[in-house]
């Protein structure tokens, strides 16, 4: 099993891209915190000085989710999107499009959780409507922001122990 802390993102066919991470913590508190607004505004916040000021989450297959992040000087990015798949505490599967969209297209996003002895390995899969769109993906921040959501997420987790 991976060590806590260290994120992992590889390339899979054309158009997805996986990123496994361990968080040690049990499945539920993992679930929680993916799904639960006052746990999502401690960690998915951006860069720092950022805020997750509007979070709407789905809790069943239909569902409309919404995320706007506000940045310091009042700059805002919004995404949205559709629950496909909602399995607690194991796997969500939901589309994703940004308001500005810096990618063409829309994504599908999937979150698996798996436990064992205690620690949760979280498995996220984004599929892209095409490779030049993951292209454009993996050139952007997204994995730096992403490593630095699941390094505040670790501290909110060890938080709720």
């Amino acid at each position: 099993m991976t060590n806590p802390g260290a994120m992992k993102l590889t390339l899979q066919g054309e158009c997805e891209i996986v990123i496994t991470r361990v968080f040690d913590a049990p499945r539920t508190l993992v679930w929680n915190a993916f799904t639960k607004p006052e746990l999502l505004k401690q960690w998915l916040i951006g860069p720092p000085g950022w805020t997750l000021a509007v979070c709407q989450t789905g809790a069943k297959v239909g569902d409309r989710y919404r995320y706007v992040w506000r940045g310091p000087d009042g700059v805002e990015m919004g995404m949205g999107g559709v629950v496909r798949e909602f399995v607690p505490p194991e796997r969500m599967v939901a589309t994703e499009k940004f308001d500005q969209s810096w990618y063409p297209g829309e994504a599908v996003g999937t979150i698996v959780l798996i436990e064992q002895s205690g620690r949760t390995t979280l498995t996220q899969t984004i599929q892209y409507e095409s490779r030049e769109a993951r292209e454009i993906a993996l050139k952007s921040p997204m994995e730096q922001g992403m490593n630095m959501s699941y390094n505040r997420l670790e501290g909110v987790l060890a938080s709720m122990r």
